[in-house]
């Protein structure tokens, strides 16, 4: 069982007592919703499955064990913030940005993604006590019920596999679950939502479907979140198992094409598949006119463009110029509100059984009320607020994204 969240029930039980001295009753009501869906939200099983929180691991001076603050360059993510915000699982994102489609370059992807696999195994090993590593859908309960935290591990773009089909199975037994196929522009595999020079595959590559069917026969999801509309359309047809977008959104909600039409949601549910609902302001809502912002992160853009090329020393550098940009032209966030509207129409048009939660912490995510790991009781309590069931809950927060993974599990030991 999870500890409930002593933060987050303190901040609602505050804005009761203020309530109540002027309304009575409502504010009893008000503390009774919050104590319920704490309740909540500490029995049923939850899952985030995206964060890019490993490339922080890669710098020695970061200790995910200790509570760092995400309001000064600490992060949204570490152990305690998790047990905090009572989040159980976790997939860890193997991130590597779009580069050179070379040999070199391939090589490179791939020495990229080796090292963040040794520094998520090397920070398990060395925190065995708060956290293990989760293979099976079936490890989450296990590892759960142990007080600790699940951590899952996806690879984010499929980059690092270059021409290799071999490399699925062997990052499916460093522990990787999951591919996101492409990240913002388009790879060998296939073609993304956001490459500035359109498709190039118009779709998946023939090189991506017998990546996608590898998958498949290895046991490992296929994710397509980023994915252009023509690559969604192609996975689903290629694809045996039930298919996952791991961090995207409603389109119908927020037009950007990171996010899932109404059609491609019902596609995505007919194949028995789930998309984890993303947290990432802009994706969420339709940002306002910033455009120093926008100016000062084009030039960052610009004067970083082998960023993928990068040592780990000099994409520090990029990641504070980045931050520097955020606090001297903040963004206004999108709220936890609002993340549940999209919750509500994922769920009007797709069904129940068909969403969860993917918050690109670490990689962008958060939104007020949901800034950091620490806070997400905070969407738990807006589901109930809206009279979600506790069933319903479970399904979002973790049942779903479980069913899925062992729908693929399935079909992988029966093809052996």
């Amino acid at each position: 069982m999870k500890s409930l969240k002593p933060m987050i029930l303190l901040f609602f039980i505050g804005i009761s007592i203020i309530c109540y001295s002027s309304h009575g009753s409502p504010a009893d009501e008000q503390q009774l919703m919050v104590k319920k869906a704490l309740a909540i939200h500490d029995r049923v099983l939850t899952v985030d499955t995206h964060v890019d929180t490993p490339y922080r691991l890669l710098n020695k001076e970061y200790d995910v064990s200790k509570t760092h603050d995400p309001r000064k360059r600490g992060g949204k993510v570490d152990l305690p913030r998790m047990k905090k915000g009572g989040l159980d699982a976790i997939f860890f994102a193997v991130f590597v940005g779009q580069g050179d489609r070379s040999a070199e370059g391939n090589l490179k992807a791939k020495e990229r993604a080796l090292a963040l696999f040794d520094a998520i195994h090397h920070m398990l090993k060395k925190h065995a006590d708060l956290a293990e590593l989760a293979l099976t859908a079936d490890d989450a309960y296990k590892i759960e019920k142990k007080s600790k935290r699940a951590i899952f591990i996806g690879i984010e773009n499929g980059y690092p596999l270059g021409n290799d089909l071999t490399q699925v199975e062997k990052y499916h037994q460093l522990g990787a679950r999951y591919i996101t196929l492409c990240h913002t522009r388009n790879n060998d595999i296939c073609d993304s939502s956001t490459d500035g020079k359109g498709a190039e595959h118009q779709g998946l590559s023939e090189f991506g479907e017998k990546v996608v069917k590898e998958m498949n026969r290895v046991g490992m999801m296929v994710d397509v979140s980023h994915a252009s509309d023509d690559t969604f359309y192609d996975v689903l047809n290629v694809s045996r198992a039930p298919v996952i977008a791991s961090h995207s959104c409603a389109r119908a909600i927020c037009d950007n094409p990171r996010n899932l039409d109404d059609k491609m949601l019902k596609k995505l549910a007919e194949k028995g598949g789930v998309i984890q609902m993303c947290i990432l302001s802009s994706y969420v809502k339709q940002p306002d006119a910033n455009p120093r912002r926008d100016a000062a992160l084009k030039a960052l853009r610009e004067k970083y463009k082998n960023f993928s090329e990068m040592s780990e020393k000099e994409r520090q550098v990029v990641h504070r110029e980045w931050r520097a940009i955020n606090e001297k032209y903040p963004e206004k966030l999108a709220t936890v509100s609002d993340v549940v509207d999209h919750i509500d129409h994922i769920v009007k048009v797709a069904g129940i059984d068909h969403v969860g939660i993917g918050t690109d912490f670490d990689g962008g995510g958060g939104v007020d009320g949901c800034f950091d790991v620490s806070e997400m009781g905070n969407i738990t309590i807006e589901l109930v607020k809206r009279g979600y069931s506790e069933e319903q809950i479970r399904k979002i927060w973790g049942g779903n994204i479980m069913r899925v993974m062992r729908d693929v599990e399935k079909l992988a030991a029966q093809a052996r």
